[in-house]
Parts: C-alpha cells; structure tokens; sequence
C-alpha cells in the first residue's frame, strides 16, 4: 500500500506538467485563431460556437471517464496540505455545498474569462488585449504577496509591480494622454482594456481556488460550458442570426473543443496534480507562445508595447520561478 501511494506522489507531479503543458498548447492558438474569426463575425457568433464545441468535450468526458479520475483530488489535496482522501472531499462537496461553490468557481473561470477576453479581443488590438488577459499569473503572486507566505515577498513584490507596469505600457502604447482622454486609448476602448483586465481576474480566481475544489473538473465546466451555450445563443438573436461557412464553423468548434474545452480540463486537471507549484512556471509560456504566434499571424506592437511586453513575460518568468523554489524549500523543510 505504501509502495503504490510512493508510486502515485512521484508521477504526480510528471503528470501535472504533462497537463499543463498540453493546456499552454491549446492555449497559444487561442489569440491567433479567435482574430480569424472576429474578422468576419460578431463576438456572439464566435463565442456561441465556442461554447458548444466546448459543452460537446465536457460532455464526452462526463461519459467516459479517465480511469484516473478517481485520483485526481488526492494530490491536489496533499498540496494544500489536506489527508484527506478523495472520496470523502467529492463527498463533502456534494453534501456541505451541492456543488454550487464548484459551479459558480467553473462559471466564473470558464464564461467569465472566455467572455471578457473576447469582448476584448473585439474592442482593441488582439496582441494587446491577449497580454493584458494573460497577467492572471500576476494577480495569482500579488495573492500569495498578501495571503501567502512567500520566501522573499519583496522580489516577489517587485516582480509583480513590473509586470503591471509592463502592461500599463502595452495599454498606451507609448501615448502620453490621461487615462480620461479617448486619444490615450486610441489603439482600442476603455471597455476592452477593462474586459481584458477583468477576464485575467476571472482566470487568477479559477486557477486559485479550482484545485481545492473535490469535484472532477468537468462536473463543474459542463455546467459553465452549458449556461454559456444559453447566455450567448440569447446574445445572438439580439444580434441577428448568420450561418457561417463551413471552415468557419470548423475554427469555432476547434476554439471550443481546443482551448476552451481540453484547455481548461487539462489546466483543472494540472492543478489537482500539482505538488509543489511546479505547473506555474509552465502557466507563464502562455503569453510568449500566443504572441509568437499573433505576430506570424501579422500583429504587430509598438517599441513601447514591446518594452512593456517584455516587462509582463519576464516578470510571469520571474515571479514562477520564485513561486516553484519557494515550494521547493517548503517540501525540503518539511
């Protein structure tokens, strides 16, 4: 019995990456693909399709498990420093709190962040809403600077104040105007810099709190997935019903099948697996890997822009590394 729970603690973490780098994959094709799309059709359109191809995966899923399901709440709990076993957390998630804490997390994390990110991408240039949408990292280390312990909280603090300037500089894009002046947005709206903004929050809660939740992820994101088919079929009639063409249907579907759908499951998956925090270094790719690919796809960014961009990158880079040897330390010690 020892031996096997030896087995399962060392290829925890093996696995965890396995599903964090297979979420950054899906991820990074998120921006490039979505722009595709919004060219032609409205946001409601886009994210209708999202939303379905997204619901059909969870649901898949749903119907046939992975034979590791079962232990996908054990090392997750061990991390957050919990013995309990995974039956009695699915237990007392379907018991104390029906689930609804796990289904407002999944709608929160999953339409949430999906919605606001697109209406972002709509609103101004996708390279620049796609960096401010991937700063949850940020906001998931300003989280452990205030709640946390962490082994060097001004490092840790410095690192996350130079990413937010990075991203005050991709927002102006060398512009020199108020912040209450239309000309200092003149790359995109205040709303769309505000629902990028809102859409990393939605994304820094979920992966926050999703891997203390002891509900298998797709029993909360189908629910998401489902009440995001509603919201947004409701939001195309208001905006007039059009077929897309069949490429188009394709791109939509992959966008939701893809990095909505596996994305997501695989992310939840990773952070019930994680022991250590080792999948936070891998988190912070997203934004490199996106906006190589934004800029084959022929976006491009000011030298202003740039310079904050590499402000928000290297401080996700720095406040991983940080965050994984802090862990490191704690594990050594313990």
């Amino acid at each position: 019995m020892a031996e096997n729970q030896e087995i399962n603690r060392s290829s925890a973490p093996k696995g965890a990456l396995g599903f964090a780098f297979g979420a950054v994959g899906l991820w990074a094709t998120n921006a490039a693909v979505g722009k595709t799309l919004l060219a032609e059709y409205p946001v409601s359109h886009v994210q209708f399709l999202q939303f379905c191809g997204a619901a059909l995966v969870f649901a898949l899923i749903r119907l046939f498990p992975s034979p590791l399901a079962g232990e996908v709440g054990s090392p997750g709990a061990e991390a957050d420093g919990s013995s309990a076993a995974p039956g009695r957390l699915l237990l007392q998630g379907e018991k104390e709190r029906p689930a609804l804490t796990a289904y407002v997390v999944g709608f929160i994390g999953l339409v949430g962040t999906m919605m606001l990110q697109y209406i972002a991408f709509a609103s101004m240039p996708v390279i620049e809403a796609n960096l401010v949408a991937y700063t949850w990292p940020l906001m998931l280390a300003a989280a452990v600077i205030v709640f946390g312990r962490p082994r060097r909280p001004l490092l840790l603090a410095l690192a996350a104040m130079a990413g937010f300037v990075g991203v005050a500089l991709v927002m102006s894009g060398g512009r020199t105007h108020s912040w209450f002046e239309r000309a200092w947005f003149e790359g995109g709206s205040l709303a769309g810099y505000c629902a990028a903004f809102g859409s990393a929050l939605c994304m820094a809660f979920y992966s926050l709190v999703v891997g203390r939740l002891g509900v298998a992820p797709e029993r909360l994101l189908l629910p998401s997935a489902l009440a995001g088919i509603a919201l947004t079929f409701a939001w195309c009639l208001y905006d007039g019903v059009a077929l897309p063409a069949a490429v188009d249907l394709l791109l939509g579907l992959y966008l939701g099948a893809g990095p909505m759908g596996l994305g997501y499951y695989c992310w939840s998956r990773a952070a019930k697996l994680d022991r250590g925090g080792r999948i936070a270094i891998v988190a912070y790719l997203t934004p490199i890997a996106s906006t190589f690919l934004l800029a084959l796809s022929g976006e491009s960014l000011s030298r202003t822009a740039i310079a904050g961009a590499v402000l928000v990158i290297g401080s996700c880079l720095a406040v991983g590394i940080e965050g994984m040897e802090a862990k490191d330390d704690a594990q050594d010690d313990g």
